[in-house]
């Protein structure tokens, strides 16, 4: 059963990004990104609950959504050894990144082909991963995953895709990518604080009462503060590992690490969408709107929470001067704040990231600045007007290897530390 997962090292993967990619009609250039920023309503809009259950489709297989992260809304028997899902979206409209996990199992040791297919007008993104203990995850064979060859000629994203899965008794779970859930990053940040310099704690509560907490990375007496987000949009798990390695960076105990704290504390915010995250949902939280829409209204309280604390540490006097928000999209890019517009610490987060193209060779960074006028309603805009915090959207790669993600955390927050404190 597990000749379906290879360790593939990062070259392999590489490559077999790039022909996923070419079969979703995106050649080998720059990704473009998002177009300009247009306001939305963020108001409570109702969502569709999933039927949380054991679907059994035929053939003795079972398919199950009842865990935290799952994405499954249908099963059916489709031939003679395929069995489709059906992955559709918590409301509409949305974006299409289309969040699936669920976990699978047999009564008898077979081969079937496992048919992901989404709602009419959206199409597959994430090429699936599988685990067998729901920590270890590597993604499908190549050979073993196959995507709708009609896109590929129509030079469009695929509408489905099929994986050779062979199945027993033994559960295996299959996601879009790792399956990285609240409670993980609970326990992440926990673990984390267990270091007598670093301090966890509760800023508020999602709308379905998931805690939204905060940790306090050293000199809780410095009025020089950094401010990281992560996880606004449920799937971007690679802006995660990103902000992840990005934080580890900063709570080593090797001197460039040691004197940033002693000058500067940085808070993170390690999740700030729980309900998403948990709740399987594409983009949005249990409001049913993109919470990275909702920093001008302000309607939701997850970011009611963030600019709360935020303003409270303002009217104490206290400056932030660096703030990051860690998400994912198709390619790695960099959103960045119009460069004629100056904050408390101008030329930051161009020297910040032009330091990481000169420490990863042959780096050539995709950087998106954001027009002078942009509307204030994501969190990098927003803050930077609220609080002249130099700011950026860091956007990681879906495909990005994951060793290569860790490192451009780590070199992310080496080059932080070493121009704040030279400045």
């Amino acid at each position: 059963m597990h000749k379906i997962i290879n360790a593939i090292n990062s070259r392999t993967f590489g490559l077999l990004v790039l022909v996923f990619l070419a079969s979703c009609g995106i050649k080998d250039s720059k990704w473009k990104g998002q177009p300009p920023l247009k306001k939305v309503d963020t108001s409570t809009r109702p969502i569709q609950f999933q039927l949380k259950k054991t679907y059994e489709p035929g053939l003795g297989v079972y398919l199950s959504n009842e865990f935290a992260g799952a994405r499954l809304n249908g099963a059916a028997l489709t031939g003679p050894d395929e069995v489709s899902v059906l992955i559709t979206p918590e409301n509409t409209p949305i974006n299409s990144s289309p969040w699936y996990a669920f976990k699978v199992w047999s009564d008898k040791p077979q081969n079937i082909h496992l048919k992901i297919t989404y709602t009419a007008g959206y199409s597959h993104r994430y090429y699936p991963k599988l685990s067998y203990d729901r920590k270890n995850w590597l993604p499908v064979d190549s050979a073993s995953c196959h995507l709708d060859p009609a896109a590929n000629n129509k030079k469009e994203s695929p509408k489905f895709c099929i994986i050779d899965l062979p199945v027993n008794k033994d559960t295996v779970w299959i996601a879009a990518q790792e399956l990285i859930v609240s409670s993980d990053i609970n326990r992440w940040a926990e673990n984390l604080a267990d270091s007598s310099f670093i301090q966890l704690s509760e800023i508020g509560q999602s709308r379905e009462g998931r805690p939204i907490k905060m940790l306090e990375i050293d000199n809780p007496e410095s009025n020089k503060l950094v401010m990281v987000l992560s996880r606004q949009h449920p799937p971007e798990v690679t802006g995660w590992l990103a902000m992840k390695a990005f934080v580890e960076r900063i709570c080593e105990n090797d001197s460039l690490a040691k004197a940033f704290r002693n000058e500067y504390c940085t808070y993170v915010v390690p999740c700030m969408n729980p309900d998403g995250v948990d709740n399987g949902h594409w983009r949005h939280s249990s409001a049913g709107i993109d919470l990275n829409r909702d920093w001008e209204a302000f309607n939701q309280p997850e970011t009611q929470a963030v600019r709360k604390f935020m303003q409270g540490k303002i009217l104490r006097k206290n400056t932030f001067y660096l703030a990051i928000d860690f998400h994912s999209t198709i390619e790695d890019i960099y959103y960045t704040i119009a460069p004629q517009l100056k904050g408390n610490m101008p030329g930051l987060v161009p020297q910040i990231i032009k330091a990481m193209a000169e420490d990863l060779p042959g780096y050539d960074p995709n950087i998106r600045p954001n027009e002078k006028d942009a509307l204030h309603i994501n969190s990098t805009v927003s803050i930077f007007h609220s609080f002249h915090a130099e700011a950026f959207t860091y956007e990681v790669g879906d495909n990005t290897p994951r060793d290569l993600i860790q490192k451009k955390g780590e070199l992310t927050a080496e080059n932080t530390m070493q121009l704040m404190l030279n400045r």
